[in-house]
């Protein structure tokens, strides 16, 4: 009995001691792979088209989320394997809210966050851009563009040459503001520029805080002004002037990685909301939306939608 005690304790001893060995040999090879406490590869997360909750109407064109960017931000902070993000722009902005959502994502982000423009990152798109550790953009990119606009169709004088009668029955004064069937009286234009003004404010303060910039010195160089890659990086909107590569290496080396790493890119989930598509709206209201975007979308409609979520 006591030879059969000794060789159980042996094997369990044996066996244990081998558990140990390949425990502390997987972590010698899953530690090969991680530089600065994460893994050795960069996420990509592009960010291509309109930013907007919406889907892209019959006129087509691109659009994003901000649902998939900041998904996408939340998935590669999850993964171990990701050191460092690099966002892909290449956009004219979109809804002020939308891009406010990325720009909180990209500001709250564990891991550090690149961002590199290519032709274009713009208006709400520069915005969501602005927080980055560091934002690349090519020397031919167009950059800035911090303004806000509201635009709106009076198509009364249209309606009344071709015959159409069109009208509304309503309830409060200012329901029918922004209708296509008629133009707005100067109270409206006042409260409405009101409107205007004070998300202006807003994207130029948002913009000096993240750029750590002076207020004044933003508000100078803003005014929807756009810019080229190199002057954007001569007025501080951007930090370097490159490539793609530039902006991967750039976040590989925050990430804490060295030597070799992976790049992967993090495409798009569906949701719910994105089976359905929505229509678009004569009065459109938008931060910017870069050179050429400003084009109302066909609509006709008589109703308004107007909201700030």
């Amino acid at each position: 009995m006591k030879k059969n005690n000794k060789l159980l304790l042996a094997i369990i001893g044996g066996g244990a001691f081998i558990v140990i060995l390949s425990f502390f040999a997987v972590l010698l090879i899953i530690g090969s792979g991680v530089s600065g406490g994460f893994g050795n590869t960069v996420a990509i997360i592009p960010v291509q088209g309109e930013i907007t909750y919406s889907q892209p109407n019959m006129l087509g064109g691109s659009v994003v989320s901000p649902q998939s960017v900041t998904d996408g931000i939340t998935q590669a902070e999850k993964d171990s394997s990701v050191s460092a993000i690099v966002l892909d722009i290449n956009s004219p902005g979109g809804s002020p809210v939308a891009s406010e959502e990325i720009m909180n994502a990209v500001n709250n982000s564990k891991k550090p966050v690149v961002v590199w423009i290519s032709d274009s990152g713009t208006s709400g798109a520069y915005l969501a851009a602005s927080p980055a550790d560091k934002i690349y953009a090519s020397p031919s990119s167009i950059v800035g563009s911090i303004g806000v606009i509201l635009s709106l169709t009076d198509l009364s004088d249209l309606y009344q040459k071709i015959g159409v009668n069109q009208y509304s029955i309503k309830a409060g004064k200012y329901k029918d503001m922004g209708a296509s069937y008629r133009d707005l009286k100067p109270e409206e234009t006042k409260m409405l520029q009101g409107m205007v003004d004070e998300n202006y404010e807003y994207f130029i303060k948002m913009v000096a805080e993240n750029r750590k910039l002076d207020i004044n010195y933003v508000r100078k160089i803003a005014e929807g002004k756009i810019y080229t890659g190199t002057q954007a990086k001569k007025l501080k909107l951007i930090d370097e002037t490159g490539d793609r590569n530039d902006a991967i290496e750039s976040a590989a080396k925050l990430g804490g990685i060295k030597g070799d790493y992976k790049v992967v890119t993090i495409t798009p989930s569906k949701s719910m909301s994105d089976l359905f598509t929505s229509f678009s709206s004569n009065f459109a209201y938008s931060l910017g939306k870069g050179i050429g975007s400003l084009l109302n979308q066909g609509s006709v409609d008589s109703s308004v939608d107007y909201s700030m979520h």
